[in-house]
Order: C-alpha cells, then structure tokens, then sequence
C-alpha cells in the first residue's frame, strides 16, 4: 500500500508529464486506447468526479453559504469570462466548426478539479477555490446546456435536455456519491489512505480520456499533418492564458486580496476539460476533430496551471527579497 500512495503522489506532482505520454505512446499506437469510447469513457469521467467527492467535507460546503458575495463574484466570472473568450477566439481564428465545437464547449464547463491543488501550491485561498470548483459544478448541468446553446446554437443543434441529463450523471451524481462515502466513513482508519489514492486514480483516469480522444482523431491528424495540431493549440493557449489574466482582473475589480486574486485567476483559467471531451464525443460525434481541442485541454491547462503556481510563488520571493533589502 505505501508503494500505491507513492506512485500516486508521484502522478499527481507529474499529472501533465503522465498525460502528455500517454497521448504521444496513443498517437504512434492508436488501438491502445481504441477502449475507451462512448459508455467506458462516461465512467471514466464518473470515477473523476468521484474522486473529486472523496476529497470533500462538509466544511467545504459550508464556504459556499459562509462567503455567499465571493462565490457568487467567482461563479459569475467562471460562466462569463471563458464562454465569451470561446467565443471570440472562434472568430477570431475562424475555426471550422469541427473545433469551434470543441473550444466553445471548453469554455462553457466548469472549472477543473486540479485548480484546487494549484491554488495550494501559491499560496492561494484554498477554501475559495474549493467552493468556486464546488459551485461551477453544481451549476454546470444547468449553465453549460445555457451557454452552448448560446454560442454554438448557430453551428449545430445543442440538445441542452440531453446535455443537462449527462452531465448530472457524470458529474453531480459520483460527487454526491463520494461526498456521502466520505461523510459516512471518514472516521474509519483506512479512510485516509483511500483518500490519497485518489489524485493518482484521477491522473490515470484523465490520461485514459486524452488517450482514447487521440485515437480517435489519429487519422486526422496524420491526414491534416501538424498544422492541425499547431492550429489547435494555439487557440487553447490563448484561451487559457486570458482566462487567468481576466480572471485576475475580475478579483481586482473586486478588491480580492492577493490570495483570493491567485485563486479566482486559475479557477477561471482551469477548466473540466475532461467533461468538455466526454460531451463532445457524446454530442458531437458526427463531428470527431470537435474531441481535439479538449483533448489539447486536458494536457496543456495541467502544464499551464503549475507554471502560473511557480510564477506567483516567484513573485513572492522577489517580493520577500525587496522588502529585506529596505
């Protein structure tokens, strides 16, 4: 068992490492992960969320009705900075409507699970994160059946009904599950030690996803060549990046201390880009490149969200420095 805990430890330090070869080993043997696809690659994403509930108290909860006025200033900059941000992009870099599908719904998620732990690791405020994650996903069957409807009515017909009901099982459901396990159990002495396996399960699942999502693209890629790719993840980056800078400006507009500012900054820029993949490959099959873009996600706003992490805590030591120099 201490062998498990470590690997798991490990995966979670080196999560986009972990999902960046497991997409590349995919792309040059696409049936690795042929499997998982429709039903398996829906369970995948339940046992994430999952996950996410194991590691959730009550205290985590009671943040969304102490702190009603930050939660309600963070949920509304989650569902209108990206979805917006999408949207422009789409124009912008005038996608074909294949991947706008994919961008568009990225931007109309929730925020991701691993934000929590980036905002750890900064020094941010862990609790805020914790009840924005916890908010953004419980509005998520409501908001982002809303908002695709809105920014990608025009492309395809959003069956929003469908889309509610998915995303209340693979999300709200196995939250609710592990929330109630955890309630039940926590006092168990094992408890703990299920708990820390589960960044690991979560890592190994969400590479599963991005593995499953490039075998399913491979042929386009080797068909479009890397322009395609290129094409693609240039549109993430900058999705990504002006998520976080505008996410920034909204606690600045909103007077956040420095921790609460870092906090809603990744919150807003992270997004549950798992989610976006399993609804586009649930939704959106007719249209299989519309998987890319979230796939991209997947990888790049792990990879992106630890190097915005080490930025602020480079600040703070620059800024320790100046005030010992005075």
């Amino acid at each position: 068992m201490h062998y498990a805990i470590n690997l798991s430890r490990w995966l979670a330090a080196h999560a986009s490492l972990f999902i960046i070869a497991i997409a590349v080993m995919t792309f040059f043997v696409p049936d690795l992960f042929s499997w998982v696809r429709g039903t398996t690659q829906t369970v995948i994403l339940g046992i994430i969320m999952l996950t996410m509930g194991l590691t959730l108290t009550t205290d985590d909860f009671r943040v969304l009705a102490r702190r009603p006025l930050d939660i309600l200033i963070g949920a509304c900059a989650q569902f209108l900075i990206m979805p917006c941000v999408a949207y422009l992009l789409v124009r912008v870099f005038r996608l074909e409507p294949a991947l706008a599908l994919g961008i568009l719904l990225v931007g109309c998620c929730p925020g991701g699970v691993s934000s929590n732990i980036m905002s750890y690791l900064c020094h941010g405020d862990v609790a805020f994160s914790v009840g924005m994650t916890c908010a953004s996903t419980l509005l998520a069957p409501v908001m982002t059946p809303l908002l695709m409807e809105l920014t990608a009515g025009e492309i395809i017909e959003i069956d929003a009904v469908g889309m509610f009901l998915n995303i209340l099982i693979v999300t709200i459901i196995p939250v609710g599950i592990g929330c109630f396990l955890n309630y039940t159990y926590s006092h168990k002495a094992s408890f703990p030690t299920i708990q820390s396996l589960m960044p690991g399960l979560s890592v190994t699942c969400l590479a599963c996803i991005v593995g499953g999502v490039i075998s399913t693209v491979h042929d386009d890629l080797v068909a479009r060549g890397l322009w395609l790719f290129l094409w693609t993840f240039a549109v993430v980056l900058c999705h990504n990046s002006l998520g976080y800078l505008l996410g920034w400006t909204a606690g600045r507009l909103a007077g956040f201390s420095v921790a609460k500012k870092r906090t809603i900054s990744i919150e807003v820029g992270m997004q549950n880009a798992g989610l976006a993949t399993v609804l586009a490959g649930t939704f959106f099959a007719a249209q299989p490149l519309a998987v890319l873009p979230c796939a991209i996600s997947c990888a790049w706003h792990s990879i992106s969200g630890t190097i915005l992490a080490g930025l602020f805590l480079r600040a703070d030591r620059h800024h320790k420095k100046v005030e010992q120099q005075k």
